[in-house]
Parts: C-alpha cells; structure tokens; sequence
C-alpha cells in the first residue's frame, strides 16, 4: 500500500522537528544546571582572584589567563597552517596519490583520541626538547590537535565556492594567488571562521592533552617556558579530588559562557566579512 506523500512529509518533519528540539533541550538542562549550582558561587572576587590553597580558596583569574593565553597562541599557530594546507589542497594540486595522502594523513590525525595526543606531547616538547610542563608544550600539542579540523573544513569551505568566480576573476586578468586571496578566500571566510571557532571550543574544553604538557600549576603564567593552569583543568582537579564542588561548577560557568561570548563574538566577525563581500 503506497502512503500519501503528504502524511510522510509531515511524519518527517514533525520526527526532525523533535530531534532539534531534543538537542536544543539538551543543551538547556546542562546550562541550567550548571547556573544553578555555579551561579550563587560566581562575583567579581572569583574572577578577579587567584586560586589558593590547591582551589580551595579564591577565584580563578590565573585559570582564565591560561586558558586564553593557550587557545589564542594554538589558533595564531594552526590557522596560517591549516588554511594554507587547505589552500594547497585545493587551489594549487590536482587529484592525486601524493592529495590522498595528505587528506588520509589528517582524516587520520582527526580520529587519534586526545590522551594520545597529550603522551606524544608530554614525550616529545616536555622530555625530548627539554621545554618541561610549559605553556609553549601544551600550545604546541593543541597546535597538532586542532589542524585537522582547520584543514577540512577550509577544505571544504574553499571547494563551496563557484568556479565561475574563479573564471571571472582569470577573465580579468588576475593571477592565481589573487584570485585566492580577493575571491576564494572572502567568499569561504564564513566556513573557515566555523572551523577555527570549533578549534577554539576543543582548545579552551581540552584536559588530558594539556595537563600531560602544560601542567596544572596554579601561578600565573608570565612566559611561555611557565607552566599554568586552564579552567577545563582546574574544574577537573577540583571535582575530581573533590576538592570543592562549588568552586567546580562556578568555574564551569565562566567556563560556558566564555565559549559563549567567543562564538558571539565570530559570529559578528563573520556576518561582517559575509556583508563586505556579498
């Protein structure tokens, strides 16, 4: 028996309509729980204090400046090399064993589980190379972690793009490396930026690989040879020891809602460069 084509569109759409509903809902509860239990514990002084008495007491400025300082530094290091690469890829090679590679290579690098990536970096920068637990090792390691989410969704993001843009752009007697830099890339800047904004949410969430190769000190890092200590890191020490719940999920908050402000934040970048060039 052959069901009206109305009925499944409709059985469709109400079944996707609550799998989004589902994922959003998901979201909520966690959010609130965690402003529920985070919130009363979250003022000025927490955010504005350093950490004492292994968490115990104070605040968490020195976690902030940690973690900002580790996802700015991974991000300034993996975007040149991951929108080149993807650039390469792309624009500059055509189909061969020699692209398969490469694109085997960090489909591969994408899949490795962050433990790994934390033991390669704690044997490698922190032992091999003499740099200790240091901020310079764990951004070295979250530069390796996230280049291959970079690398393919530029990838993709490039390929989007028309190429009778491209022919237009030849047509005018542009070269290449113009045609890549004044069409290609503008008009693949919103797919690029995504990439890097998820990059920027792996580096701020990460833990395994960043205590493994910047440590989880609780003094301000000053230098890049400094160890410190990220709020990811600093909320898993202290539910994990159970050092201080409160102090947990008050960190885990600043935590949401600094991912938060920092896709607010791309999201304005982005519909600006989409507006410039549309």
């Amino acid at each position: 028996m052959r069901i009206n084509p109305r009925i499944v569109d409709a059985a469709a759409k109400v079944g996707l309509s609550g799998q989004a509903f589902f994922t959003v809902g998901i979201l909520i509860v966690i959010v609130a729980i965690i402003c529920v239990k985070g919130l009363p514990y979250v003022n000025m002084e927490f955010i504005v204090s350093s950490p004492e008495d292994m968490g115990r007491h104070g605040g968490i400025f020195s976690a902030i400046i940690g973690t900002g300082l580790l996802a700015f530094l991974s991000i300034l290091f993996a975007t040149p090399l991951g929108v080149g690469t993807a650039i390469f890829l792309t624009e500059y090679t055509k189909e061969s064993a020699f692209t398969k590679m490469i694109r085997f290579g960090v489909e591969s690098l994408a899949g490795i589980p962050s433990i790994l990536y934390g033991l390669f970096g704690f044997i490698f920068f922190v032992i091999k190379l003499g740099m200790g637990w240091s901020l310079l090792a764990g951004v070295l390691t979250m530069t390796i972690m996230i280049l291959p989410t970079i690398i393919r969704t530029s990838e993709e993001a490039i390929k989007s793009v028309p190429r009778n843009l491209r022919i237009v752009s030849y047509s005018l007697s542009a070269t290449k490396w113009e045609t890549v830099t004044k069409v290609v890339l503008p008009a693949a800047a919103p797919g690029i930026l995504t990439g890097i904004m998820l990059s920027v949410g792996r580096a701020v969430g990460e833990t395994a690989a960043v205590i493994f190769t910047m440590g989880s000190s609780l003094r301000l890092p000053t230098s890049l040879m400094d160890s410190g200590r990220t709020m990811a890191v600093h909320f898993y020490i202290l539910a994990r020891e159970g050092i201080s719940m409160e102090k947990a999920y008050a960190t885990a908050l600043v935590l949401v809602f600094s991912i938060l402000f920092i896709n607010v934040i791309a999201y304005y970048i982005m519909n600006k460069v989409t507006s410039r060039y549309s």
